[in-house]
């Protein structure tokens, strides 16, 4: 089983070096790259104030992230959520940079986790093509008319159609179906054809019982389904 969580943060500005902090931390949960419906998001008090400039970016006013926890409040609840998931980030240096700068601050190690940066990955698939999630989702025909501002969930969740389209498009949801049944963890596996008995096992129906289901299916009339299957034994 392939656990991998497409992850996305909203900060106050460009570089924790600077004093930045992240405010929003949204993420999906993908099993065998299908979504689960198992999300994490939380909002964060950055403890600061918000800068004008990300404020037009997000949305996320001074006003509305007061009453917020802060990041050491939710700091278990997300290491429990990625756990050792792959993380799939677009630009991955950015958030990955704002995440562990938070768990340092909070006595916490930082992220050891295999990361999968779709930039990169877009721009290797499509050389000289934009890779922004917008350019990536007109690209690939992805509905992304709700963001009309940058939110850390809903951009998670873009952000994993796009994935899949990056790995190979819908089919390989289709065949890894095939292969695993997410809500209950059962794994299919092909077999092979059940070997015939060398001897036919003897007829457990009578004489008799067959005499009666003729004479059933003959007051049924000429049209029966039965008298195809009768046509069939005979020949």
């Amino acid at each position: 089983m392939k656990r991998e969580i497409v992850l996305d943060t909203e900060t106050t500005g460009l570089s924790p070096a600077t004093g930045d902090r992240l405010v929003e931390i949204g993420g999906v949960e993908l099993i065998n790259h299908i979504p689960t419906g198992r999300t994490f998001h939380v909002y964060i008090n950055p403890e600061r104030d918000m800068p004008e400039e990300a404020y037009r970016v997000h949305g996320l006013s001074n006003e509305f992230l007061a009453d917020k926890p802060l990041f050491a409040a939710v700091a278990e609840d997300l290491v429990d959520f990625l756990d050792d998931a792959t993380l799939v980030i677009h630009n991955a240096a950015f958030d990955i940079g704002f995440l562990n700068a938070e768990l340092e601050k909070v006595g916490r190690p930082a992220l050891t986790n295999e990361v999968i940066d779709t930039v990169a990955l877009a721009r290797q698939i499509n050389p000289g093509a934009r890779a922004s999630l917008d350019a990536l989702c007109k690209l690939y025909g992805i509905d992304n008319s709700r963001r009309t501002l940058h939110g850390a969930l809903l951009d998670s969740e873009i952000l994993a159609d796009v994935y899949l389209e990056l790995i190979g498009g819908r089919q390989v949801a289709l065949a890894l179906v095939a292969e695993t049944t997410v809500s209950s963890g059962l794994t299919l596996v092909d077999r092979a054809p059940a070997r015939q008995r060398p001897t036919p096992l003897a007829a457990r129906v009578s004489s008799d019982e067959l005499a009666a289901h003729a004479a059933l299916i003959a007051t049924i009339g000429a049209d029966a389904l039965w008298n195809a299957y009768e046509d069939a034994v005979a020949a």
